[in-house]
């Protein structure tokens, strides 16, 4: 996998499905280091296109959306996951055994 870190992670994230999410440890693991999460994260706050690029699907390791989501604000987040149908528990999370993009089919 060629291009700089930031390309890397964009290819990875394109390819969640959806209705599947990935933690942003699963995408930095996929796009070279597992070390990357947070580069991930930064990588997302500035995904130059965000129509194309799936950042929503990306969620921290307990399967939460971001609180200060980069394209819509707080809410908007959680709000395109569920229009694909994800389901969040009570405590606001997605079941990643049920959602994640490791998870069985």
């Amino acid at each position: 996998m060629g291009g700089s870190v930031f390309e890397r992670i964009y290819e990875v994230v394109k390819t969640i499905p959806r209705g599947r999410v990935a933690t942003y440890g699963m995408v930095a693991l996929l796009a070279g280091n597992p070390r990357w999460a947070r580069v991930v994260g930064y990588a997302l706050h500035v995904n130059p296109q965000p129509g194309i690029i799936p950042c929503h699907r990306v969620v921290n390791r307990f399967g939460e959306p971001a609180p200060g989501f980069a394209f819509g604000g707080e809410g908007m987040q959680r709000a395109m996951l569920e229009a694909e149908g994800i389901v969040f528990d009570e405590s606001g999370r997605v079941d990643l055994s049920v959602y994640g993009i490791f998870a069985k089919e």
